[in-house]
């Protein structure tokens, strides 16, 4: 058993039963092949609740400040997270997300850059969108549905894959800006939320 299976199963053991996960959608995610996995972003316990209900493991591009936390700069390494520069176009970052996703990989992204203070859905950065339009990935829109409170239900809802040679269609054009693009991730992530709200 590898490390990250090894978290994976601890994790899982105590965050699931703590917070009643309902995991909803699963059969919509990829058996194979590069997944661009877009989230909405609402707590710190985000990128562990989507590790232990993702059907694959998922690498997380996690802020660098983490990185330098003794405990942390050991432990993120090993759970597939990579560290990305905030505030800034980050090449490193990118290039380690093209190749994880061209590898067959799972990549995850919360799009929103940081965490809502409201829970509601925000706008997203571009990233997501260049590495939507620059690879054949699938890009899975999820949402998770709050709040982060003991023995209340949380829900993480699964997507059915945004096929953007679709959209393109629709809308008549060969080419759209990474902007537009992940803007129309963000849109999947909401109707996800919007629809599967209590």
């Amino acid at each position: 058993m590898t490390f990250y299976h090894f978290a994976r199963s601890v994790v899982k053991t105590i965050i699931r039963p703590l917070y009643r996960i309902e995991v909803i959608g699963l059969e919509n995610f990829p058996e194979s092949g590069g997944v661009l996995l877009c989230t909405n972003h609402i707590s710190n316990l985000d990128p562990p609740v989507v590790g232990i209900t993702c059907p694959r493991p998922v690498s997380f591009m996690a802020k660098e400040e983490l990185f330098r936390v003794p405990v942390l700069k050991t432990i993120l390494p090993n759970v597939k997270a990579f560290p990305v520069k905030r505030g800034m176009s980050d090449r490193g970052a990118l290039r380690k997300g093209l190749s994880l996703l061209k590898e067959g990989e799972v990549l995850g992204l919360f799009p929103e850059g940081t965490r809502s203070k409201t829970g509601k859905i925000g706008k997203g950065l571009a990233g997501a969108g260049f590495f939507a339009l620059r690879t054949d990935a699938k890009i899975v829109p999820c949402a998770i549905i709050g709040p982060y409170k003991p023995f209340r239900r949380l829900r993480v809802v699964y997507g059915k894959p945004i096929n953007f040679t679709e959209i393109f269609t629709e809308i008549k054009e060969e080419k759209i800006s990474v902007e537009d693009a992940t803007q129309m991730i963000m849109d999947e992530i909401k109707k996800l939320a919007d629809t599967h709200q209590d």
